[in-house]
């Protein structure tokens, strides 16, 4: 890596600061995507800034009908967290699904929502629940915040601070986990709310995380075996690759989604 300037404000405005004062600055919170990222020369920024300093971007708070998780929270803490386990537990659940210790000592759910990585775990939480996005200058709901592969609607110099995560009556997560890597070759989030069902699916869209709505309109009309028998998944437009072919990844949406379902009524 070339020389880099690190530098670690403690609030929001000071971080804006640093960030503007450079033409090739980059937020850091974990690093698990920028650090690989600037090894490989992919990423060159000539100044970091490290949010971890900002007090306000981490931890977990009950709101009553949602529950706030800073953007800095560690996807450990996200795991052994009581107010997650008792508010939503397959967010705790989720993150000891993640990568490994190593990688979920350091990442942060708002560095992974942030990056928007297509095979990521928590944007189908994220979008399954329709959480809103708080950034420092606005809130964003999901259903408008994710574009494209590892694109947001983020600014350039804007910053994620927290996810505000409506409560479901019940949620369900499965994956299809890739065999070296942890990614999710296909993941399928479920939220049930008093409004209706939420699907949303992750590691298999062309364009990154996306809501099932199909099968969403199919749950909330009938009972599950029969929304399953309804829905056609063959015309998803899904990654196509020799190891995991779109074939593949449409049967792996439709019997993940059934086993996600699963765990919602059990609960």
């Amino acid at each position: 890596m070339h020389p880099v300037e690190i530098v670690k404000p403690e609030t929001l405005a000071d971080a804006l600061e640093a960030f503007r004062a450079s033409d090739e600055a980059m937020f850091l919170s974990g690093g698990m995507t920028l650090v690989p990222s600037m090894k490989a020369h992919l990423a060159a920024p000539d100044r970091l800034i490290d949010l971890s300093g900002i007090a306000e971007m981490t931890g977990v708070e009950d709101r009553g009908l949602s529950l706030r998780i800073g953007a800095l929270t560690r996807l450990a803490d996200m795991a052994t967290s009581p107010k997650v386990a008792s508010a939503i537990p397959e967010l705790a659940r989720m993150a000891g699904m993640i990568a490994d210790r190593h990688v979920r000592n350091r990442g942060t759910i708002g560095g992974s929502v942030a990056n928007n990585d297509p095979a990521a775990d928590y944007t189908a939480a994220v979008l399954g629940c329709g959480a809103t996005l708080v950034t420092d200058r606005r809130e964003i709901a999901a259903d408008d915040y994710f574009i494209g592969l590892f694109e947001t609607a983020l600014e350039e110099d804007e910053i994620l601070v927290a996810i505000d995560l409506p409560k479901p009556s019940s949620a369900g997560y499965a994956k299809h986990s890739h065999p070296a890597s942890g990614y999710a070759v296909a993941g399928v989030f479920v939220a049930r709310f008093d409004s209706g069902w939420r699907v949303a699916v992750t590691g298999a869209g062309s364009e990154g995380v996306f809501r099932l709505t199909e099968l969403e309109d199919a749950l909330s009309a009938r009972p599950p075996e029969q929304a399953f028998a309804a829905i056609d998944v063959s015309s998803l437009d899904v990654i196509d690759e020799p190891a995991f072919p779109a074939a593949f990844r449409r049967d792996a949406i439709r019997w993940l989604a059934r086993e996600a379902v699963g765990r919602c009524q059990d609960l």
